[in-house]
């Protein structure tokens, strides 16, 4: 599902960041230089590489148009260039000259945040290269920072661990200690959740740290209810520090690196993982609106990654990535699929007929007598009502379901949502059999459940309604 197509070996010391426009890819480094790629051939720019920083440069990032290239650096400076030609805009201070380890633009192109080894973060305005406003974290470097989708907040990551959160004027809306050993970076979805009423937008936060976490939360915010920080999951797995994470344009997966390898979490559950570079994974970025993901190391390279499976903006749906990724089930998997169904008892049947994705699609009431000579009708009913469930599933996805409307157990849309105790909602049937055969645990956190009551959600349950009336007439 998904290969190397190509290295890029041209830097002089460990790879720090790299970054993607629609037809650029751009990557900087401790050997001081910035380097620019076409992404139709990954050739590098005539005038690559970019040097002006005269030491490290530690974060790179291009403007929403992709006209604009911005990069950071030990020296105190974030530059901006003009990513078609390579001409240096304009050169920003930071106040007080601290190193700059970080930057990013909003994503209407209006501001550009910079965060330093003190502390200190500046929105500069993009267009007049002015100092617009200032803050501050006390104690530690800030090392991350993203914009939310809407550009109405700016989150930012400190080496003391914390995640902060600022409005549009700079002002703090919230902090608290999100990883105990210090943050390495933040990404923001760009797919925003479903917002619901009074004006409420919801945005899908990850965080990565030194303590070999990674950490999804929820952002909401609106005028009239004011601001929230909440934390939804931790994926583990990884056993070092892990040192960078990103969405895809999707938002349907989340690339991490650390010391060894790359991993594919689909905010879930692990689905790749890559170990070609030979030292720690500093940097990933996917492309927008393309199957790729750059990923930098320690080792000085910087591999380029294509997926085979196709995403909804080439696919044309959520439905047709789905279905090609049910036919592309091996006999293992359909295995698997039979008992989470509840069809242990037909595993062999499928088995020495050679029933993989492709074929279990096309599987008939004929096929399943008179082929596979199942006698009971009632297990081929049930067959046959599972593999419904898998097209139907197919076909309501193409609309989009909001991810707070699908089960976190199930992954598919609620139809009677209950409130368990560690603050999550799930489809009571498959809550219901998850405390039965797993006892006291959450199926988000992990932990003990405080409690086994489960309140129905009606509030969630109209917004479903309200979403199926919407979409599905």
């Amino acid at each position: 599902m998904v290969k190397l197509i190509h290295t890029l070996a041209d830097h002089g010391d460990d790879v720090s960041c790299c970054a993607f426009s629609s037809t650029l890819l751009a990557t900087c480094s401790l050997d001081k230089t910035i380097r620019l790629y076409s992404l139709s051939d990954f050739a590098e720019l005539p005038h690559s590489p970019l040097k002006f920083h005269t030491y490290a440069v530690h974060c790179c990032s291009f403007s929403p148009s992709g006209h604009v290239l911005a990069s950071c650096s030990t020296d105190g400076t974030t530059v901006l260039w003009s990513a078609h030609s390579g001409h240096t805009l304009t050169v920003l201070e930071q106040p007080g000259g601290s190193p700059v380890r970080v930057c990013c633009f909003s994503p209407d192109s209006t501001y550009l945040a910079s965060g330093a080894a003190d502390g200190s973060v500046v929105l500069w305005n993009a267009h007049s290269y002015k100092l617009y406003r200032c803050g501050s974290v006390k104690d530690s470097s800030l090392v991350a920072c993203a914009f939310s989708p809407d550009g109405g907040l700016l989150v930012t990551g400190s080496s003391g661990g914390d995640l902060t959160v600022w409005d549009d004027r700079m002002r703090c809306l919230h902090s608290e200690k999100a990883h105990d050993l210090g943050i390495t970076c933040c990404s923001f979805s760009s797919q925003p959740l479903s917002g619901g009423e009074h004006g409420l937008q919801l945005y899908r936060l990850a965080s990565c740290g030194q303590d070999c976490e990674i950490k999804l939360w929820v952002v909401s915010f609106t005028r009239v209810l004011g601001f929230e920080l909440k934390y939804r999951s931790t994926l583990s797995g990884h056993c070092a520090p892990v040192l960078a994470c990103a969405f895809s344009h999707d938002g349907q997966m989340l690339a991490s690196g650390n010391s060894d390898h790359v991993v594919f979490q689909g905010t879930q559950s692990v689905l790749h993982t890559l170990t070609q570079h030979t030292r720690y994974v500093t940097t990933c970025a996917f492309a927008p609106n393309t199957l790729l993901l750059a990923t930098g190391s320690m080792d000085k390279t910087v591999n380029i990654w294509q997926f085979d499976l196709e995403t909804p903006c080439q696919a044309g749906s959520v439905s047709d990535q789905l279905k090609h990724f049910i036919e592309d089930w091996s006999e293992e998997d359909v295995s698997k699929w039979l008992r989470a169904q509840g069809l242990e008892d037909l595993v062999d049947i499928f088995r020495t007929n050679n029933i993989d994705g492709k074929e279990l699609l096309h599987l008939t009431k004929e096929s399943l007598a008179g082929d596979m000579k199942i006698e009971s009708l009632g297990l081929r009913s049930k067959v046959l009502r599972s593999i419904d469930e898998l097209r139907t599933r197919m076909e309501s996805l193409s609309s989009g379901i909001p991810d707070e409307f699908i089960c976190p157990i199930t992954r598919e849309l609620m139809k009677d949502p209950v409130i368990a105790s560690d603050g999550y909602s799930y489809e009571r049937e498959a809550m219901e059999s998850w405390i039965h055969k797993k006892k006291r645990t959450s199926p988000m956190t992990n932990l003990a459940l405080p409690s086994l009551v489960l309140t129905p959600n009606r509030t969630l349950k109209m917004a479903i309604n309200r979403w199926l009336e919407t979409h599905q007439k």
